[in-house]
């Protein structure tokens, strides 16, 4: 069952939004608090106020509503002219059950080097080193191996995933 609540024009009208034309944020505050029941930044109330340097039409009457069943927002709308404010509200931590027996969770690896990646191959040891650029062909974990497209090479290179954009021959280590 949705709630909803009309606000008359006399609560949400002020003398600021006469003067500017524009709708009074802080009427919208007060008319969520009043909805909610909770003033801004209390458990249940609006999580900050509604942004002064918002310009919303005047609006004759608004109505107030909760965004969903589980009331983490409130919308705040105008039918006339046509506009919508969603205010978040503060819920109340819900408490989480402890599981009898965790069992281990599997982490799934990161992967570091996604396929199209710009990659930089380099390989090296005393006295030399040699890199290329190259198109990954695949994703790959760090430590993991991956095809990489290499200009001027007829078959892509095998390569060691080392972390974002960088890469290994096997059997060269960084």
């Amino acid at each position: 069952m949705m709630v909803r609540l009309f606000v008359c024009a006399v609560l949400v009208a002020s003398p600021a939004a006469a003067q500017t034309g524009f709708q009074d944020t802080s009427a919208i505050d007060r008319g969520v608090e009043a909805f909610t029941g909770k003033p801004i930044g209390a458990e249940g109330g609006a999580r900050t106020p509604v942004d002064q340097r918002l310009k919303l039409a005047l609006c004759p009457m608004v109505s107030i509503s909760w965004r969903a069943t589980n009331h983490d927002s409130v919308v705040v709308s105008c039918a006339g002219p046509q506009w919508r404010v969603y205010v978040p509200v503060i819920l109340a931590p819900t408490p989480i059950a402890a599981p009898a027996a965790a069992a281990p969770v599997a982490v799934k690896p990161q992967i570091v080097i996604k396929r199209g990646d710009p990659v930089m191959i380099e390989a090296g040891a005393n006295g030399f080193s040699i890199s290329r650029d190259g198109v990954a062909m695949t994703d790959a974990v760090a430590g993991g191996r991956l095809l990489v497209d290499v200009d001027g090479a007829k078959k892509p290179v095998q390569a060691i995933a080392v972390e974002p954009g960088r890469a290994t021959l096997p059997g060269f280590g960084l």
